[in-house]
């Protein structure tokens, strides 16, 4: 096979595995053990139990396979999930197997990674009480897939689909962004959006969307108890007719210190409330925001193009690139562009340390701005036709998944070139 075209299967196998990561659920709070021959098949779990959909799992990997699992569990109890790598031949790994089965908890499940493709093997596996087979070599996607098959219950409402907005400094214009985009995901496709304003001292959702209601997400985050769907539902308040607020008090009457899991259940039930969840994070670093950022389907940074954002923006890609290795960066939008007599870093020059080129670049524009902010209304309503607020109905199709980012317009050289390469093939 040429370099070319295995680069192209090898393009094609990482899309395939993206998509499929992204069609999946977050794994459940279990614990896992696994027992590896190679490391081969350690790596891609090891990686596995970094991934975002496992956050709430305790993985841990030990080497050794089933007779190190037997030995381990003759003093040791059973987690909820084991999964064991054998090379042995399909007789002496099932007997392997019920030797194992002597030392577990009932309630215990087992995936077994084995180097047979068999399909007799396979059944007498499955008969045998195993949850799954799987032939190596494997795939960190493969692990995490597995993991959700048999804990994940496929008949419960889909989870909607998480953004997070943060800003890569205080006034850069993210939560306004943030609000705005909320409100045109809404009317655009006809969707059930929730906006969870995070700031709760110093949120503006409320200020912005021309709300006042009595409660809001304080109420759900000093009250983890009562959580449910009913419970949101109450706190919720109408600003559109599929939008709905989780508004911030805006108020200095408390303090606001928060353990890191403090908003995992209010953003886990909102899910299960509306296909699209926008989540105004306040520009803090704080456990629960790095949790938050951590576990989120799409985080998008709003920037504008000066030097302290840029050495931020930095800051925030690498951390993420740690906490989310199997995700794609993070999602830029550049702000307030253009803004009269201030020395700027031109979008090419603040993406190329970045490593990820703009989704939008926003012009600075104080009329539009401060007078829906004034008036407490959406930029949509003020204006629907201005440039900006098609880059916000641009912005929405590709935040929902329903349109790729548009690749940049080639030149005439570049165009030349490909009507040449078309005529010699």
């Amino acid at each position: 096979m040429s370099s070319l075209a295995y680069e192209t299967n090898h393009l094609e196998e990482s899309r395939q595995a993206d998509t499929t990561l992204q069609s999946l659920r977050p794994v459940p709070r279990i614990s896992i053990q696994a027992f590896c021959e190679t490391d081969a098949v350690a790596g891609p779990i090891e990686r596995a139990g970094e991934d975002r959909r496992m956050a709430k799992a305790h993985l841990k990997v030990h080497m050794g396979g089933l007779a190190t699992a037997l030995e381990f569990y003759q003093t040791a109890a059973t987690p909820n999930l084991i999964i064991v790598e054998s090379r042995e031949e399909p007789q002496a790994l099932l007997a392997s197997l019920q030797k194992l089965a002597e030392v577990c908890d009932a309630s215990s499940r087992v995936v077994v990674i084995g180097h047979h493709n068999d399909v007799w093997l396979y059944r007498e596996l499955i008969r045998a009480g195993v949850s799954e087979y799987v032939v190596a070599p494997i795939s960190m996607a493969d692990i995490v897939g597995v993991v959700a098959g048999i804990f994940v219950d496929p008949d419960a409402a889909p989870l909607g689909r998480s953004i997070a907005f943060v800003g890569a400094k205080g006034g850069v214009g993210s939560s306004t962004l943030a609000h705005n985009l909320a409100w045109t995901m809404s009317a655009l496709f006809d969707s059930e959006v929730v906006v969870a304003d995070m700031d709760l001292p110093f949120g503006t959702a409320n200020i912005n969307f021309d709300q006042d209601p009595a409660q809001g997400i304080a109420e759900a985050v000093f009250s983890p108890e009562r959580i449910d769907e009913v419970y949101l539902d109450r706190l919720l308040a109408q600003c559109a007719e599929r939008l709905s607020l989780l508004a911030a008090p805006s108020t200095l009457d408390r303090t606001y210190d928060f353990e890191a899991e403090a908003f995992a259940q209010i953003i886990d039930t909102a899910q299960r409330t509306a296909p699209v969840v926008v989540l105004d994070v306040p520009h803090l670093w704080t456990g629960w925001t790095r949790t938050t950022l951590a576990r989120v389907d799409e985080v998008v940074i709003t920037a504008t193009p000066e030097l302290a954002n840029l050495r931020n923006t930095k800051n925030l890609v690498d951390t993420l690139a740690k906490l989310r290795p199997n995700d794609g960066p993070p999602k830029l939008i550049l702000n307030q562009t253009n803004m009269p007599k201030r020395p700027e870093i031109g979008a090419d020059d603040f993406a190329e340390p970045l490593g990820i080129a703009p989704l939008a670049v926003i012009p600075f524009e104080p009329q539009l701005f401060g007078s829906a902010a004034n008036n407490g209304r959406m930029l949509g309503e003020m204006d629907h036709d201005h440039p900006i607020v098609q880059t916000l109905n641009e912005l929405a199709h590709v935040l929902t998944g329903r349109r790729e980012i548009k690749a940049k317009r080639k030149t005439g050289l570049a165009l030349l070139l490909d009507r040449l390469n078309l005529k010699t093939t």
